[in-house]
């Protein structure tokens, strides 16, 4: 297993994880686990797609029309003879 070790960590937020911990009967570091294990439980709802987050940012700006490109037949295929 893996150890970790959290440096300046706020007095008060030490004093309300203590607390926390004695109210459910665990030690400091066990309650710190177990608030670990919560918050990383949630698995992501999977990767963003990118053009509907680039649509999402620019749709405050409106969209952009552009005009029509006119298209010419398409062209005999070159002949090999």
């Amino acid at each position: 297993m893996a150890s970790i070790t959290i440096r300046n960590l706020d007095d008060g937020l030490k004093a309300r994880l203590r607390i926390q911990a004695a109210v459910h009967d665990k030690s400091m570091e066990d309650e710190a686990r177990d608030i670990l294990r919560n918050a990383l439980s949630v698995v992501p709802s999977g990767t963003p797609n990118l053009a509907k987050s680039i649509r999402a940012r620019f749709a405050s700006v409106g969209g952009v029309d552009l005009p029509e490109t006119p298209r010419a037949p398409m062209r005999e295929p070159p002949s090999f003879d």
